[in-house]
């Protein structure tokens, strides 16, 4: 695809996409005297500078100001916009008014039948934990680490839900842990938040998550809410793990294996599946066993092994054994998320707001629908498998050159889908 095409195509994705957000749904919590700038235009100028690789607000500011004419009356955005006016808006808004547009994203892909599964006969949707670490601490929405002399330690932990069973691995919720408590402790929480925002869309039946979150507590509270799980297990689940163990560990026979090159190495999964017919007390609903080894190759040519179990609620004559494998493999769909959040948007590196515990959730959450836009113009949007691979840098950069480059002949015939002012 030549340059020209790419441009508008993303040109008219972007204000589609923009509309389905409703962003001007966010409650506004600024004082209204001395009001200049709608909320609305300030987090569209936020979430479009997130998407073209800004790494700070005086960042959101400059591409504002470079941007086309024609593009800031596309995208509604009609003049450069000052970090500090950007800034003071972040810091106003209330983290658990976010998810409902992470959730608009998803139910507006849905309705585009862009969410449905590529290879895995059921939905499924994986949970992990992120960790921010900040020079601030509040003691809600960052947790104290440590303080050495006068300065302070904090981090900023979020629950991310991922949609694994689509190839464009969306990020669909996320949800704050408060201080208090820990991802074990916020699981609940988290998967109630993602029942209650799909509700009747049939999006997934199979949660999964490490073992961090594994307990029969966890399990229960899925199995009474309709829902299957895949949960990693260690040694936090001491007796479960050794009966898994006693069960899987001498197994020889290789049910399904899998061959994939992961940053430039190989890497040799094999796994060894068990039916349960009935698990022990606290764990009547567990169904499948799961042991999975991973063969890795370094630059040296060295091999090492690593050795997983898992436990399911899900028969194991549910899935194909290469499905089951699919399952867990896609399950580092949510890490690979995160390590696109660190290495393409910089979010470990350039958090943006640090000093404000709740303004850097805020960014987090707008960073995630960011990367959701781009994502599913990656992975659903382009229409050839190698423009479906296209790296994450390159993609970036080109949603900067669309802002910065884009004039009345990229627009021209495009549809004008409303923006809500």
């Amino acid at each position: 695809m030549n340059e020209q095409r790419l441009r508008r195509r993303l040109a008219g994705y972007l204000r589609k996409r923009l509309a389905e957000l409703h962003l001007d749904d966010v409650l506004d919590a600024r004082d209204r005297r001395g009001r200049r700038w709608e909320l609305e235009t300030l987090l569209r100028a936020a979430v479009v500078g997130l998407a073209a690789g800004a790494k700070g607000l005086d960042e959101v500011e400059e591409l504002t100001e470079q941007m086309t004419p024609e593009i800031r009356r596309w995208l509604q955005i009609p003049r450069r916009v000052p970090d500090t006016t950007l800034r003071d808006a972040l810091v106003t808004i209330k983290p658990d008014l976010l998810p409902s547009v992470v959730h608009r994203a998803v139910r507006a892909a849905h309705r585009r039948k862009a969410l449905a599964p590529d290879v895995l006969p059921i939905g499924v949707v994986s949970l992990d934990g992120k960790v921010i670490t900040l020079p601030a601490c509040d003691d809600w929405y960052a947790q104290r680490q440590t303080s050495q002399g006068n300065s302070v330690l904090g981090a900023v932990r979020t629950v991310t839900a991922v949609l694994t069973s689509s190839s464009a691995r969306p990020c669909i919720d996320v949800t704050p842990i408060p201080a208090p408590t820990n991802e074990m402790g916020m699981f609940e929480t988290a998967f109630d938040h993602v029942v209650q925002a799909y509700a009747g869309l049939d999006l997934f039946r199979l949660v999964t998550y490490d073992a961090g979150a594994c307990s029969a507590a966890n399990a229960l509270a899925v199995r009474e809410r309709g829902y299957h799980y895949l949960l990693g297990l260690k040694g936090n689940q001491p007796d479960l793990l050794r009966e898994a163990q006693q069960w899987l560990g001498d197994k020889t026979v290789v049910d399904a294996s899998s061959e994939d090159i992961e940053r430039g190495h190989p890497v040799i999964r094999r796994l060894y599946l068990g039916q349960s017919v009935s698990g022990p007390d606290g764990w009547e609903h567990i169904r499948t066993v799961l042991r999975v080894v991973s063969e890795k190759q370094d630059a040296w040519g060295q091999v090492t092994t690593e050795e997983r179990y898992f436990i399911a609620s899900l028969p194991s004559s549910r899935l194909t054994p290469d499905q089951w494998l699919l399952a867990v493999r896609r399950h580092w769909g949510v890490e690979t998320a995160h390590q696109i959040l660190d290495v393409s948007f910089k979010e470990d590196e350039r958090p943006i707001i640090v000093h404000n515990p709740r303004g850097t959730v805020v960014v987090a959450m707008l960073r995630r629908i960011a990367y959701t836009l781009l994502t599913l113009f990656r992975s659903v949007t382009q229409r050839s498998d190698e423009r479906r691979h296209t790296p994450w840098k390159k993609l970036i950069q080109s949603v900067f050159r669309t802002l910065i480059a884009s004039d009345q002949r990229t627009l021209a015939g495009l549809r004008r889908h409303p923006i809500p002012v």
